[in-house]
C-alpha cells in the first residue's frame, strides 16, 4: 500500500468509516475529455501509453491534478493481461477490443494459458510503483474485468449489442463455460494480487456487460466464480468494488458476495438500493450525461445523490459510467469542488 497517502477518504468510506468530505473520483476520468490525453494520442496509441510507465503515470496522476479526485484509477484497458492467456486481442480506433481467434469449444478453452504478472506485464507493475512511491499523494485504484465480461469479447470477438453467442455459449456448453470461468477467476486473482503487492490500495472489478444476464442465471453461472474471486482477493486487505452497467437488478448479489463497496449505474437511486437491502459502502451515480447539462442541473442532481448517499455510512460518489470524451474538464473540476464543500458543510450540521 502507498505510504504516503494523506487523503485516505475513499478507503475510509470504501470500510463504512465516517470521513470529513465524501470522497469522488470518476469513471474514465483519465482519458479522452482531457485536452492534454487527447495531444498525447496524436503520437502514441492506447497500447503505447500503457507499455511506457512514465506516460501511463502522467495520464493516471493527470485527474488527481486537475480535478482534486480523491482517488486515481490505473489508466490501462481490461484486454491487457489478455495476450498473456494467448488471446490475440486488438484495440481498434472507434470499435474497441477485437479477439482474432475467438473461443468456440472446450478445447479452446483448455488452451489458454496463465498469467506470469512479472514477465507478461511488468510495465503494468511499475507504473503502479511509480505512481504510488513517487508521485501520488491520493489511494491507487487497480481494477480487472470480471469473468463475464472478459468472455463476452473472448467469444463474441469483440463488443456485441445483445451477447447471443456468449449466452449460447453459456446455455450449450456448460463444461466449456465453468472450465472458461475458472480460467479467467485464476487470472484474474493473479493480476489483481500483483496490483496490492505493487502499491494499489483498493480495486475495482468492472463487469461492465453482465446486467444483460438475469439474476437467476447470475446466480448459477457467474456468482460461484465471483464468490471465490472476492474471497482470495479479500486476504489482500485492499477495498473490493463491484461495478456492472444496467445491472441493478443485481444489486443484492453483490450486496452478499465478500466485497466492499456496490457500485450502482443511474438507472437505480441509492435510496431504493437501500430500501432494497444493500447495506454495503456504495459507490456512484450521476449519469454521465448530466454533465454535458447547464451548472444549475449538474449542481442540482449531485446534491440529491449526495443527499442520499450520505444517509448511511461508507459513500463514495461517481458517476453511472465512464466520462464521455465532450465533459469539460472545468466541469469535473467544479463537480469535485462542490462535492467537498456541500458534503464537508453537511457533516458539520451533523
Amino acid at each position: 500500500m502507498n505510504k504516503k497517502i494523506k487523503n485516505d477518504s475513499l478507503l475510509k468510506a470504501a470500510r463504512g468509516e465516517k470521513t470529513g468530505h465524501v470522497p469522488v473520483w470518476y469513471m474514465r476520468q483519465a482519458g479522452r475529455s482531457q485536452p492534454e490525453y487527447r495531444k498525447l494520442k496524436e503520437k502514441y496509441s492506447l497500447f503505447d501509453i500503457t507499455h511506457q510507465p512514465e506516460i501511463c503515470a502522467y495520464v493516471t496522476r493527470l485527474p488527481v491534478e486537475n480535478y482534486d479526485v480523491d482517488a486515481a484509477i490505473l489508466y490501462k484497458d481490461i484486454m491487457t493481461p489478455l495476450p498473456a492467456l494467448g488471446v490475440d486481442v486488438e484495440i481498434l480506433a472507434g470499435k474497441g477490443p477485437v479477439i482474432h481467434n475467438p473461443i468456440s469449444s472446450l478445447k479452446d478453452v483448455e488452451k489458454l494459458g496463465e498469467l506470469q504478472p512479472e514477465e507478461d506485464i511488468p510495465y503494468v507493475l511499475k507504473t503502479i510503483k511509480l505512481l504510488t512511491e513517487e508521485q501520488l499523494t491520493v489511494p491507487l485504484i487497480g481494477f480487472s474485468g470480471a469473468p463475464f465480461t472478459l468472455s463476452s469479447y473472448m467469444i463474441e470477438g469483440g463488443p456485441s449489442k445483445d451477447y447471443r453467442k456468449t449466452k449460447a455459449f453459456m446455455y450449450t456448453e456448460p463444461k466449456a463455460w465453468f472450465a472458461l470461468m475458472e480460467k479467467l477467476a485464476h487470472m484474474i486473482i493473479v493480476y489483481v494480487k500483483a496490483q496490492i503487492k505493487a502499491g494499489a490500495s483498493a480495486i475495482q472489478i468492472f463487469d461492465s456487460w453482465v446486467g444483460t444476464l438475469n439474476a437467476e442465471d447470475y446466480r448459477f453461472y457467474i456468482k460461484p466464480v465471483m464468490e471465490r474471486i472476492f474471497s482470495e482477493l479479500r486476504e489482500e486487505n485492499a477495498p473490493l468494488i463491484m461495478f456492472g452497467v444496467g445491472a441493478s437488478h443485481l444489486a443484492l448479489e453483490w450486496n452478499s458476495l465478500p466485497l466492499d463497496v456496490v457500485g450502482l449505474d443511474w438507472r437505480m437511486s441509492i435510496g431504493q438500493a437501500r430500501a432494497l437491502g444493500v447495506t454495503k459502502a456504495i459507490q456512484g451515480n450521476l449519469d454521465p450525461a448530466v454533465l454535458l447539462a447547464p451548472w444549475e442541473v449538474i449542481e442540482q442532481k449531485a446534491a440529491a445523490i449526495l443527499d442520499e448517499g450520505m444517509k448511511h455510512p461508507g459513500y463514495i460518489f461517481n458517476l453511472g459510467h465512464g466520462v464521455f470524451p465532450d465533459v469539460r474538464p472545468e466541469t469535473l473540476k467544479r463537480l469535485t469542488a462542490f462535492i467537498h464543500e456541500y458534503s464537508e458543510r453537511k457533516k458539520l450540521e451533523e
